[in-house]
């Protein structure tokens, strides 16, 4: 478990090798989009419970605060950057860049 709280759970854990990694919240959403999904869910059923800490003063009629997005961008950065890019064998050099075909250099 890499992060977790008392609130939500866990958040994200990783296999012990670090090859799978597993996320349970949506940081790659848009500020708008759990709006739009409240909405939904609510006109559906009126006791679904407003997202914590989602809009301004916890006040549906205000527009969501958005903080999260900055640590889905950086999140998504890390693992590309840590557990993507830095265990990817490549070369750089133009005569080791392939095409779609195997055969073909670009």
């Amino acid at each position: 478990i890499l992060a977790e709280s008392a609130d939500a759970g866990v958040y994200l854990a990783a296999s012990k090798n670090k090859q799978q990694v597993y996320l349970t919240g949506h940081p790659e959403y848009d500020a708008s989009t759990l709006h739009e999904e409240y909405l939904r869910d609510s006109s559906k059923n009126t006791d679904t419970p407003l997202p914590k800490n989602y809009y301004q003063d916890d006040d549906a009629s205000k527009p969501p605060v958005g903080s999260w997005r900055s640590h889905g961008s950086l999140l998504y950065t890390n693992w590309l950057n840590y557990y993507v890019y830095q265990m990817t064998p490549y070369q750089l050099d133009a005569s080791n860049i392939r095409a779609i075909h195997p055969d073909t250099v670009i």
